[in-house]
């Protein structure tokens, strides 16, 4: 007699340089406040309010952020409508849209992104 073991698969975590992202406000989240974080943070949802972190936040593709955002590394897939501070790194991916200022120690900005506002490079971890 054989017998069957059931493998149940493990949905894919999104690796970053500051190690596997920690928390997902999925596609069917609606948040609002102020979301202060330590360890990596994916939204992919909508947040709207105020966002505080040294970390790492991953905007993703589809998702809507309506906030002023303070953070380590922001990676933009999606769509933010406020000012961003990257004290670290700011990456706006092809399907990225920021409507807003942004500040960042580093810019990385691909064909395809929408920008709506203005830029100031700072020194890494100042504001």
């Amino acid at each position: 007699m054989s017998k069957k073991t059931a493998t149940a698969s493990k949905p894919s975590r999104t690796i970053t340089e500051f190690g596997t992202i920690a928390t997902v406000l999925g596609k069917e989240t609606h948040f609002s406040g102020i979301l202060n974080f330590k360890k990596p943070l994916e939204i992919s949802g909508e947040f709207q309010g105020e966002i505080e972190s040294e970390g790492f936040l991953l905007v993703s593709e589809g998702a809507k952020v309506r906030a002023n955002i303070k953070a380590g590394t922001v990676i933009v897939g999606g769509e933010i409508t406020g000012n961003v501070i990257a004290t670290q790194r700011l990456e706006m991916l092809p399907s990225g849209k920021v409507n807003g200022n942004i500040k960042t120690a580093k810019l990385q900005i691909a064909d395809g992104v929408i920008f709506e506002g203005n830029c100031e490079m700072i020194l890494p971890n100042k504001d």
